[in-house]
């Protein structure tokens, strides 16, 4: 069955950061996967999480840090990040802020990020 989902559910979250979720629990229902636009400000950082799902970053705009047991990863406009399930990552912006697109399977929920 094709569904046209009209435009994307705005998620509300702290610190200036926008997440445009086009596909996943909150905007179509589905649990298998979310995508979402997420636009970020300079210097925006959240809290470290362990997260049940793959999460797949493509970097549009700026720059995304990306702090792991390895070190710090920093992915820039054109460049692409995938993290596994059970990995404490942490996300933050370099100077100029971030806008990117997540994908994560399967999806994104507030629970199954296991944020510290």
């Amino acid at each position: 069955m094709v569904r046209k989902l009209e435009g994307p559910a705005r998620i509300p979250v702290p610190g200036g950061k926008v997440i445009e979720e086009h596909i996943g629990r909150v905007n179509s229902g589905d649990e298998t996967v979310s995508i979402a636009r997420m636009v970020a400000p300079p210097g925006w950082e959240e809290p470290a999480q362990t997260p049940a799902f793959t999460e797949y970053t493509v970097v549009l705009r700026g720059t995304v840090l990306v702090e792991h047991a390895g070190g710090t990863t920093e992915v820039s406009a054109g460049q692409s990040l995938v993290t596994e399930p059970g990995e404490k990552i942490r996300y933050s912006t370099g100077a100029e802020g971030a806008e990117y697109i997540a994908v994560c399977l399967p999806a994104f929920s507030p629970d199954t990020a296991n944020r510290a």
